[in-house]
């Protein structure tokens, strides 16, 4: 909504002064999520929503908006879901009202719809609803993942990344991340790491971060391509993914096909310019996956060394963060004894 100079409105006898909505990004975490700023205020629906987002009783309209969803009009359904999505983004009291009121099967059988407005409504809305930890099991038990991969597929721009923010958020409660990732999502999510936008790459991979903390969405992922876009991400500077990338690399690398994935793509270069000129940060988690690939292999600790590793990490070693200089010294000593299995530290004794 556009915040232009104040302007005064009454309703059920009470005045408001400037009800313009802040669209704080913030107050959504890891995903900047619904940018409800873009709807207009001029109809008197919208003014409606914006007096009712100031009153402390909003509940008359969150039932009339619920019963909505159900109309038969487009045009009803399309309003109901926009509004209720705006009142669950800007009063966290809300989502519990309206997940009480019954609105979270309505929303999920529109994400289903044909028609892609009504669709990006009811993705955001029950992504907005997530934010609530009350509501996540809420939803999945409803049965919104299906529907949210769909939309990860097929929906719009928006709605696809939003579907994914939605899934990270059910993603929170541990049992879900089995559920989502046999649903289909992970080859959705590396896709979108892979050719969406900035917000979508963004989005993709935080919910991917999230979701491969289990083995068996580790291994999806590998399968599904994801190392070629981590790979390409991270050696990009410009593309202010380096570190959201390093991190999902980072839970990868745990399994024996991540590994060989890396390798395949390219990666062991791109870590090892990592550790020449990246942040403080950056080159800790290099240096973490480093550790973590060589420390079996030693084909990849020649490799790694005929990279020119040993220099910056010698540099790291000195001038890293405690964490850090403590995954350096441990590499170093790998490189440099790199025909004995024993006697250097293993990765899994320096976490992440």
């Amino acid at each position: 909504m556009e915040t232009g100079s104040p302007a005064n409105y009454t309703y059920m006898g009470r005045s408001f002064g400037d009800l313009s909505v802040n669209d704080d990004s913030s107050a959504f975490s890891e995903c900047n999520s619904d940018r409800s700023g873009e709807f207009p205020t001029a109809s008197s629906q919208n003014r409606r929503l914006l007096l009712a987002c100031a009153s402390e009783n909003s509940d008359d309209l969150i039932r009339q908006l619920v019963l909505d969803l159900e109309s038969c009009s487009i045009d009803e359904q399309k309003q109901a879901a926009m509004e209720i999505r705006l009142l669950a983004k800007n009063k966290s009291e809300n989502r519990i009202k309206i997940a009480k009121a019954g609105a979270i099967k309505p929303l999920i059988a529109l994400i289903s719809s044909s028609d892609p407005q009504l669709q990006e409504n009811g993705v955001t809305a029950i992504l907005n609803l997530s934010l609530c930890d009350e509501n996540k099991e809420l939803i999945a038990s409803a049965g919104a993942i299906k529907p949210l991969v769909r939309a990860l597929r097929g929906g719009t721009s928006t709605a696809k990344e939003n579907a994914a923010c939605a899934l990270l958020r059910l993603s929170q409660v541990e049992e879900n991340k089995v559920a989502i990732g046999r649903s289909g999502a992970i080859p959705l999510l590396v896709n979108l790491l892979g050719n969406g936008g900035f917000r979508g790459k963004k989005d993709a991979s935080t919910a991917l971060y999230s979701l491969c903390s289990v083995k068996e969405n580790k291994i999806r992922a590998v399968h599904a391509g994801i190392m070629k876009p981590l790979v390409e991400l991270m050696a990009d500077f410009g593309s202010n993914m380096v570190d959201k990338s390093a991190y999902v690399l980072s839970i990868l690398v745990s399994v024996p096909e991540a590994k060989t994935a890396l390798v395949d793509e390219g990666g062991i270069p791109v870590l090892v310019e990592i550790i020449e000129v990246g942040s403080q940060r950056q080159k800790e988690v290099a240096a973490a996956v480093l550790l973590q690939i060589c420390e079996d292999s030693l084909v990849y600790r020649t490799m790694v060394s005929r990279e020119g590793a040993i220099p910056p990490l010698v540099a790291l070693s000195q001038s890293g963060t405690n964490r850090a200089k403590q995954k350096a010294e441990a590499l170093i000593e790998l490189l440099r004894q790199p025909r004995s299995g024993n006697g250097a530290a293993r990765a899994s004794d320096v976490s992440v």
